[in-house]
């Protein structure tokens, strides 16, 4: 008896053994439905069991599955899981094919309507996408636009190196002419162009995408989109509850931590997203420290089927040390102290004093509204408000001619600033003339105590500001082939602009020429408002028919500019300048041919009629209007190759860009000591180039890419300015500025770059990111350029490489799935120039190097990343 069992039992446990090992091989690859590239680290398990694997680098797959009735669930972060239901046989092998995921982002697919994403194989325009998955593990704790160096044509330098204080040029064109958009928000400063990097600190925790349009991009606004466009999208409410907690620290002293959370979708239609994080500090640069915070809250509403709300909020209140521009290093400062040489603080009675310190809180918040009228239409409305409060410090003293001027405090034998002597000098400056006349003296018993004249104070530039603005865009389907897009653009800014006194160091009093004797708070040396109001009308017609898409897009707009003055007229009461209108236009077509399966070819141009910026509107930091000004013209045509394979991909991109009348307010001091103002408004550019990218993905472990960029960015005339006396304000005759020629600066016109992402095993990824830069000019402002005899190119910056690592192991902490980065910036520590000033030798008739910021050494940042 005890035999037969023991048989019975050791059949079934072959049976059940044969049961266990019969197993099948199922393949496929995993992508986005939208965009249709590869997921790398999607996961694929057969539901109920143990067996489980990660998309390699290519997307691709082959899980062993248990045979038998299964349900293959395959999953992204940021993304809808999709489940397949198979029948495994042992021994066979099943391939899936491609399977597309779609965005779990609630209102995803209309803000890229909103903010004009480019398609690929459609899209007329060449384009660079990053992910918020390459954007979680290359930032760290820099600067957004630290993630867009490895896109064709774009160039960072983190400046002076205070946190937000990075700088983006594109093609040759700084950040003033780049557009800049947040779901299909301008985000340009709507007087000077600008971006302030500093107020949208927390953004890259709360971005979803970043696509980088260069040229005129695929826009239906009217923006700064001279050099390109930068679509920042962020993260929608998310249909999956569940959140993350995230930690980085870097090896010079910053810290953040970060916390999101998702509801998912509720039953009541409702989710909220929210992302909230803290850094602090010390950077990089001497006595450059960061107090910032950041938060992101989205919350959706499902109305019914055809009606959707969407309410976003984004802000990042921060405090941080600078290293301003105006404090290059010379040669023999860097010799002598190094790069993170700052020269603008000290001690003062024993803490750390930096005389440039930026602040500023800019929250931005969203009501979208999504209508489907019917199965032709739909409507997706913006209505946006923001508001700004902040501004910058810095030095300010004068000389006996009454002129303003930088005047550096006493230093000490470290080359800081020895604020304790200067605040005694300033308590112990007794102007009795001057104090008599502005009241700052006190009689008591007959006695007169005069009080001390601060001659060097701290100012803040204040620079708040109220914008709101409505965006309303329309697609109507004429049919398969034929689709309307058309809208609205409207904007109202106010900025309010004035400098304070921020520390009186030691005296008692600031004299202000406008309001005699101020104190710390008191308003001093300007004080105005500009008001911009801007209305655009903009339509786009496109055309698709098999292989063939093709679209031709106007727009049409209207600014108008007013100036109030506190300042130069009746101190403290508002004079109004006269309100300035001025038309704007732009047209732009192209069309897209899908040769094969694999191959397309793009045509795309454009004019674009821009109104110069209100800065340019009025003479001499007065009312004064500038009746020279005209319309910038910027004209431009680019040319596309792309193919596109399962392991190897190829772009080529060629473009021609003339800018011409192009606006300049600038000053400088002329022969005889005197400052004069110069405005000039037919200064022209011409850009031209050719970008090449590639990348291969070798096998499951390995993915590899380069790109090559070169350019040649000249100015392509001699202009002419016209010359203001700066105390009278008066015309005093016009000059020619001799720039015919010369390379434009402060970007590489040539670079190379390379690209490796390596599957150590299926848990840990190593990559690394290699640039290198070559005809790099230095920066100089045309006004400099008076003499005839002086065709000299500006100095150029030796070249230089940069190589980028990065090591990211994914594994678990009580289950949950947890992610670790340990990125190392600059791996060679090559220090070197990356943008500089230049002057003028008359002994070699060249230009040499004045002043400039060295790059960043070696420097690493380490993160963790746990999901929930």
């Amino acid at each position: 008896m005890k035999r037969t069992n023991l048989l019975l039992t050791l059949l079934v446990s072959l049976v059940f053994a044969g049961a266990t090992f019969a197993q099948g091989v199922v393949q496929g690859i995993v992508m986005d439905a939208n965009s249709h590239e590869t997921l790398v680290g999607a996961t694929v398990v057969v539901e109920g069991t143990t067996a489980g694997i990660t998309t390699n680098l290519d997307g691709s797959f082959t899980l062993i599955a248990p045979a038998g009735n299964q349900k293959i669930k395959v999953s992204y972060v940021g993304y809808e899981p999709k489940e397949i239901s198979l029948t495994i046989k042992n021994g066979a092998t099943y391939n899936l094919g491609k399977i597309n995921l779609k965005s779990s982002s609630i209102g995803l697919q209309q803000v890229n309507v909103l903010a004009s994403v480019a398609v690929d194989r459609k899209t007329p325009v060449a384009v660079s996408t990053i992910n918020s998955k390459t954007i979680s593990n290359n930032l760290g704790t820099r600067d957004l636009p630290a993630v867009m160096v490895n896109t064709p044509n774009v160039y960072v330098t983190p400046t002076g190196g205070g946190y937000g204080d990075s700088r983006i040029n594109v093609r040759g064109f700084d950040q003033r002419n780049v557009a800049v958009l947040i779901n299909g928000i301008p985000v340009n400063d709507m007087e000077n162009g600008w971006v302030y990097w500093s107020n949208w600190a927390g953004l890259g925790d709360a971005t979803r995408t970043i696509q980088i349009q260069r040229g005129l991009g695929a826009s239906k606004l009217a923006i700064n989109s001279v050099g390109g466009t930068i679509n920042i999208i962020t993260k929608t409410s998310d249909m999956n509850k569940g959140g993350s907690i995230y930690m980085s620290t870097t090896d010079y002293g910053l810290t953040k931590e970060m916390l999101t959370l998702s509801t998912g979708k509720l039953k009541s239609g409702t989710s909220i997203t929210f992302v909230g994080s803290h850094t602090s500090g010390t950077s990089y640069i001497d006595a450059t420290w960061v107090k910032a915070w950041s938060y992101f809250l989205s919350v959706s509403q499902e109305i019914n089927k055809n009606n959707q709300l969407v309410f976003t909020l984004i802000g990042a209140p921060q405090e941080h040390g600078q290293r301003n521009s105006y404090y290059m290093l010379t040669q023999e400062m860097y010799d002598k102290y190094g790069p993170k040489y700052n020269e603008n603080w000290g001690w003062r009675g024993g803490e750390l004093l930096n005389e440039r310190v930026n602040y500023y809180h800019k929250p931005q918040m969203a009501l979208n509204w999504y209508w489907k009228i019917n199965d032709k239409a739909h409507l997706a409305t913006s209505a946006y408000y923001s508001f700004g409060t902040g501004g910058g410090s810095g030095p300010l003293g004068y000389n006996t001619t009454g002129h303003y001027y930088k005047y550096e405090p006493p230093k000490t034998a470290f080359g800081q600033y020895d604020w304790d002597a200067m605040g005694e000098w300033n308590a112990n400056n007794i102007d009795t003339a001057n104090a008599r006349e502005v009241g700052a003296y006190t009689v008591y018993n007959g006695d007169t105590t005069f009080m001390a004249r601060s001659q060097h104070i701290i100012r803040n530039s204040v620079n708040n500001h109220q914008w709101y603005g409505l965006l309303s865009t329309l697609n109507y389907n004429f049919s398969d082939m034929l689709k309307l897009t058309a809208g609205i653009d409207f904007r109202h800014y106010k900025g309010e602009h004035y400098r304070e006194v921020r520390d009186l160091l030691g005296g008692d009093y600031w004299y202000d020429y406008k309001f005699g004797a101020t104190k710390v708070g008191d308003k001093i040396a300007y004080w105005n408002d500009g008001i911009v109001t801007y209305g655009g009308l903009f339509a786009q017609l496109e055309y698709t028919k098999g292989i063939f898409n093709a679209f031709a897009t106007g727009t049409f707009s209207n600014t108008w500019d007013t100036r109030v003055d506190y300042y130069n007229y009746t101190p403290g009461v508002g004079e109004r300048s006269e309100t300035l209108s001025n038309v704007g236009y732009d047209f732009k077509l192209g069309a897209n041919v899908n040769i094969s399966e694999r191959s397309n070819f793009f045509l795309h141009g454009g004019f674009y009629s821009r109104v110069p910026f209100f800065r340019f509107m009025f003479l001499n930091y007065t009312n004064e209007v500038n009746t020279e000004l005209k319309n910038e013209k910027i004209s431009a045509i680019e040319a596309g190759y792309n193919y596109i394979a399962p392991k190897f991909t190829a772009r080529v991109n060629v473009y021609y860009t003339v800018w011409s009348d192009i606006s300049l307010l600038t000053g400088f001091v002329a022969d005889n000591g005197s400052y004069v103002n110069a405005f000039m408004s037919n200064l022209k550019e011409v850009h031209k180039g050719i970008e090449i990218t590639g990348t291969w993905k070798a096998n499951r472990w390995m993915r590899l890419g380069g790109m090559i960029n070169l350019g040649d960015w000249r100015y392509a005339n001699d202009a002419t300015a016209r010359l203001y006396d700066d105390q009278t304000h008066q015309p005093i005759g016009t000059g020619t500025i001799y720039t015919d020629n010369l390379r434009i600066g402060d970007q590489p016109q040539n670079s190379f770059g390379a690209h490796g992402s390596f599957k150590i095993t299926r848990k840990i990824t190593l990559s690394a990111h290699y640039l290198y830069y070559a005809n790099l000019y230095a920066h100089f402002t045309p006004e400099t350029r008076k003499d005839p005899n002086d065709r000299a190119q500006a100095y150029k910056l030796p070249n230089y490489g940069m190589l980028n690592m990065r090591l990211g192991w994914a594994f678990k902490i009580a289950g949950m799935d947890s992610y670790f980065n340990w990125n190392v910036y600059n791996v060679t520590d090559n220090i070197t120039l990356v943008e500089a000033e230049d002057q003028y030798d008359a002994a070699t008739g060249t230009h040499v190097f004045k002043k400039g910021f060295w790059s960043w050494g070696r420097n690493m940042n380490f993160s963790l990343k746990i999901k929930f």
